[in-house]
């Protein structure tokens, strides 16, 4: 088994949740819908995040969030962006940017406000 971590984020309503992710490319494996205790787990290719319900959050106010390394951040986005999300609000999808620290990311903040970035090392210069 190889070493990772796993990002375990809230979510207002565990079904919304795992249709928005589905839509993303996600596909759920463990589903459990209960509105106070509910879980859903969710995988695409190496990229695991998992949702509990935490009917309390406020998207607007929401400081959840994870990083997501992938092999080319740019490709993620293209197939985000067929879901026509804006670029501000809740949810958001930003275009992709070359960052000083050396990535290039965009982020994804979803209808819970998890703010979830995307990204991939920019080559050495």
């Amino acid at each position: 088994m190889r070493e990772h971590a796993t990002p375990i984020l809230p979510a207002r309503d565990i079904r919304e949740a795992r249709d928005f992710y589905q839509r993303l490319g996600f596909t759920a494996g463990y589903f459990d819908p209960d509105a106070s205790n509910g879980y859903v787990i969710l995988r695409r290719g190496d990229v695991d995040v998992h949702f509990f319900a935490h009917r309390e959050v406020e998207p607007t106010t929401s400081h959840a969030g994870c990083y997501w390394y992938v092999a080319d951040a740019d490709a993620w986005h293209r197939e985000f962006s067929a879901l026509g999300l804006p670029d501000r609000g809740i949810p958001r999808l930003t275009a992709p940017e070359d960052r000083p620290w050396g990535m290039r990311e965009f982020a994804l903040v979803d209808p819970n406000g998890n703010l979830v970035r995307v990204g991939h090392p920019l080559p050495a210069p």
